[in-house]
């Protein structure tokens, strides 16, 4: 349940416009293109963990992932890696992984669907 919380906390932090030190550049990126709109909640606690922790991303919020696009997608995890929070961990590791989840959901939204 504690995990629960700080990911919430997280989470929070991730959607949060206002982050103290986030460049101008990756603001008005996410500002223009409305990023913090774009994916439900769930979707969000997913991918975050996902790339900022350990866990997988489901078919579901994959799909939100692709629609948000890897403009916001990119955006969203540079700004969360200038918050003072996540200081501590090792940015290019982070990237690798976020490239890494934006291409496993774009070849599975890509992919056809198996016949029946």
């Amino acid at each position: 349940m504690a995990s629960l919380n700080v990911s919430s906390v997280l989470v929070v932090l991730f959607l949060t416009c206002g982050v103290v030190m986030a460049t101008k550049e990756n603001d008005q990126i996410i500002k223009e293109n409305n990023c913090e709109s774009k994916m439900g909640l769930p979707c969000v606690l997913e991918a975050f963990t996902s790339i900022f922790s350990t866990g997988s991303i489901s078919n579901k919020c994959c799909g939100e992932l692709v629609v948000l696009g890897k403009v916001c997608h990119s955006a969203l995890v540079k700004r969360t890696l200038e918050n003072p929070l996540f200081k501590d961990l090792n940015p290019a590791t982070i990237i690798a992984k976020s490239i890494q989840t934006w291409n496993n959901c774009l070849a599975l939204i890509d992919s056809p669907s198996p016949s029946t």
